[in-house]
């Protein structure tokens, strides 16, 4: 393992770097506890942990912003994208033959394929081609709320609610049958929860070569599937992403089959895992906050800035990955060309100077600086979708509630990169 790159620079504590790379603590408020600590002591510090290379902590909103506005100085592909151990990312290498990445979808590449990829289906993501698919996201959610308000006052919101419902619009754009949803669903949590017991294929604890086999197995069952749908779009068009996907060209050649599958993979993970998360932490708003759902359903005006908080405080993507294309600096410290650096969006998210009380869920801050969909060249091609899904579900779904409080404890997803509600037990009378 070549470790010339070790980042050099003043250590972040133990304990911190610890909990940086432990899926368990981002299932509780552990990883926040660390977070804030770095926030006021070291915010731009080094985190060592068995098994992992150094990687530089960036706790900080403006540090993340920089970052994330800088794709030429700051790369996502050269590295892993993710946080993977050594002996992980040793293994990935070995079987793409040099990649660290086993997937190659938007978020692991960097110009100038980034733009040519993003661009094949970036017009799909955009408000004016959103508000033409507002009616049909609406007969979703309705059905989502009219079996939500059959479950006899209570339910667990993750599992009823909150983890179909993004899932339904998303594979409707892309164009997957709803008798496959069930699957699209498992595959995403066996690939984002890979970490977490209740997600991954085996339970006991997974050496590096037998949880890189779990993961590749996935990636491979998502390439098996869509090859097909490929297939029936090329002979078959159809007005879905799965079409534009299936037929796309870049300069002149179709798109390779690893990015294709890479394409398909982010569009069906992704785009609905994210939006659940956010979804049941607007829920969960909902049943903790007093007075919250009698002001939003006397002011329904105001539930754009309900979802907007429900995403900051959610911040589903826990991180990312990059590193420095050369040597620079970064709040007075010398970054390597070379260095792993890790965006923790959470914690920028609670950063004290961007946001007042960052620990108060709040409806009306105003700007909302959110960095949950990142920033800069990869900022989140499905942000506008997410934020159209939640607001038209809770449009929906507020009026129709007299009340709602929890009936139990929320668990969180142990993952160290997109983690969110696992189960969200509430109580709720009806109208």
């Amino acid at each position: 393992m070549d470790h010339s790159h070790e980042a050099s620079g003043p250590d972040l504590p133990d304990w911190v770097s610890q909990r940086l790379v432990s899926p368990k603590a981002y299932a509780t408020d552990q990883i926040d506890e660390a977070y804030r600590w770095a926030r006021t002591n070291n915010p731009l510090g080094v985190a060592r942990a068995e098994g992992y290379d150094p990687f530089w902590v960036l706790t900080k909103h403006d540090d993340i912003l920089t970052v994330s506005r800088n794709n030429s100085l700051f790369h996502s592909a050269d590295r892993a994208t993710t946080l993977l151990n050594q002996a992980a990312i040793e293994r990935t290498t070995r079987i793409t033959g040099g990649s660290p990445n086993l997937v190659r979808s938007l978020v692991q590449m960097d110009a100038p394929d980034h733009m040519k990829y993003r661009t094949l289906t970036q017009g799909w993501f955009m408000p004016a081609n959103l508000r033409k698919r507002e009616e049909e996201v609406g007969q979703i959610a309705d059905a989502a709320v009219a079996s939500f308000l059959k479950q006899n006052g209570r339910c667990d919101f993750v599992r009823d609610v909150a983890l179909n419902y993004p899932l339904h619009v998303v594979m409707n754009i892309l164009g997957v049958p709803p008798e496959d949803f069930p699957r699209m669903l498992r595959l995403t949590q066996e690939l984002f929860g890979s970490q977490d017991p209740d997600t991954a294929r085996q339970l006991d604890a997974l050496s590096a070569e037998q949880f890189g086999a779990m993961i590749q197995a996935v990636v491979q069952d998502f390439a098996v599937y869509f090859n097909a749908i490929s297939e029936d779009r090329r002979r078959d068009p159809k007005d879905d992403l799965a079409t534009i996907i299936a037929n796309a060209t870049i300069d002149g050649r179709p798109i390779g089959p690893m990015e294709a599958t890479s394409y398909y993979i982010i569009v069906a993970t992704a785009g609905h895992d994210t939006t659940s998360s956010a979804t049941s932490m607007a829920m969960w708003a909902l049943a903790t906050q007093a007075g919250l759902l009698q002001r939003l359903q006397a002011q329904p005006e105001s539930i754009p800035g309900f979802v907007e908080e429900a995403i900051r405080w959610a911040t589903p993507v826990k991180t990312f990955m990059r590193s420095a294309t050369k040597d620079t600096e970064l709040r007075g410290r010398r970054i390597a060309k070379g260095d792993w650096l890790m965006l923790c969006y959470a914690s920028g998210n609670r950063d004290e100077e961007v946001f007042s009380d960052p620990y108060t869920f709040d409806i009306d801050r105003k700007p909302n600086r959110q960095l949950a969909f990142g920033n800069g060249a990869h900022v989140c091609i499905g942000q506008h979708l997410a934020r159209l899904e939640m607001r038209v579900l809770f449009e929906k779904l507020i009026p129709a509630l007299k009340s709602v409080s929890l009936d139990g404890d929320i668990k969180f997803v142990e993952s160290y990169f997109v983690s969110g509600p696992k189960t969200l037990p509430i109580r709720f009378e009806v109208m």
